[in-house]
């Protein structure tokens, strides 16, 4: 499913034309959880500007669309277009890929619950070398849990960055580099850290083998 939407996204971005194909996946996925697909994508788009702390208006300025087609989207009264979800999924930092969960569909009895090995949404980040699993069940809650995989050379980032919350972390396999305020730290397989996300902070991979981190964030940033 994911190969197919991003082949879509790059359709629209070259061609400036819409597809029905769209619908037929997104109807798919929502049969399979037992919601419309509005009422899935709507569902999506409100946790992730929750978890954003946007406030409609602030979405709205972000992703160029009006705050009342936002706000039908939000409730599953409005189809959006692929064009409205590539903006608003740029406008909250995540791949439009994210409204269409290509993992196993949950059971409705645990779907706010567990997540399942191999359920999990993941986050291709090819620009950083690393991916993040998100292994908890949704956005709705105050925190956040991900496997963050950095392939060696891999980082967030060059530039330290901050925001609101807190952070903390174990590193399952590999090295992992951590800059916290003004400190630099090398941690191990068994380390483990938490800090305050408002403090300037990035990470890198300096070894030859990838690093796995169990990496938890509150309030969740994704």
């Amino acid at each position: 499913m994911q190969i197919k939407i991003s082949f879509l996204l790059t359709i629209e971005k070259e061609c400036g034309s819409l597809t029905d194909d769209l619908e037929i996946i997104r109807q798919q996925f929502a049969e399979q959880v037992g919601e419309t697909s509005n009422q899935w994508v709507g569902r999506q788009v409100h946790d992730l500007r929750k978890a954003k702390r946007m406030s409609l208006k602030q979405l709205s300025e972000a992703a160029n669309l009006s705050i009342g087609l936002l706000s039908q989207i939000e409730r599953g009264t409005s189809s959006p277009s692929l064009r409205s979800l590539r903006a608003i999924s740029d406008a909250v930092g995540v791949s439009p890929v994210w409204f269409f969960n290509d993992g196993k569909v949950p059971p409705p009895d645990e779907r706010d619950v567990v997540v399942r090995k191999g359920a999990g949404r993941k986050l291709n980040l090819p620009h950083k070398k690393l991916t993040k699993d998100l292994v908890t069940p949704d956005l709705s809650g105050s925190l956040q849990m991900l496997i963050v995989n950095i392939e060696p050379g891999g980082s967030t980032g060059g530039e330290t960055y901050w925001h609101p919350g807190e952070e903390c972390g174990f590193v399952l396999e590999g090295e992992l580099e951590l800059w916290v305020g003004e400190r630099h730290f090398h941690l191990y397989k068994g380390d483990s850290f938490r800090f305050k996300s408002n403090l300037p902070h990035r990470s890198y991979n300096p070894g030859k083998k990838m690093a796995h981190i169990i990496w938890v964030t509150s309030p969740p940033f994704y």
